[in-house]
């Protein structure tokens, strides 16, 4: 997987990592049960130290999507239950609805916007 880090954004390197690991499991890049790199080979591989690499681990552990093996590392594990996923989903979606309102995009055009990335992760119905 090839993790795309933007040093010129002003989003934290460790968010940055989180969310780009979270669009390699939507998008079937990382399975269920699948190692990711150890915090130091990570590091090293994209160029930042190694507490932020450790940070994101940590906060993706914390959602459900990792869990650390003593053995293993950092492996893939999708425990995060249904209706806490949907609860986050919710509060995300509002602020960014809220947003799109505030700059009149319309109910019409929020729906297809999320069918199209819906589909893009191959979602199923």
């Amino acid at each position: 997987m090839i993790l795309k880090i933007n040093f010129d954004s002003e989003e934290a390197l460790y968010v940055q990592l989180c969310n780009q690991i979270i669009l390699g499991i939507a998008t079937d890049m990382l399975r269920e049960g699948d190692s990711l790199p150890s915090v130091r080979q990570l590091a090293d591989e994209i160029g930042i130290n190694m507490h932020t690499v450790n940070k994101a681990y940590s906060v993706l552990r914390q959602e459900g999507f990792l869990r650390l093996d003593r053995r293993r590392g950092a492996v893939v594990a999708l425990n995060m239950d249904r209706l806490r996923a949907l609860n986050e989903m919710r509060e995300s979606l509002a602020r960014l609805v809220a947003r799109g309102i505030c700059k009149n995009v319309g109910r019409a055009e929020v729906h297809a916007l999320v069918d199209e990335i819906f589909d893009q992760f191959g979602g199923q119905e």
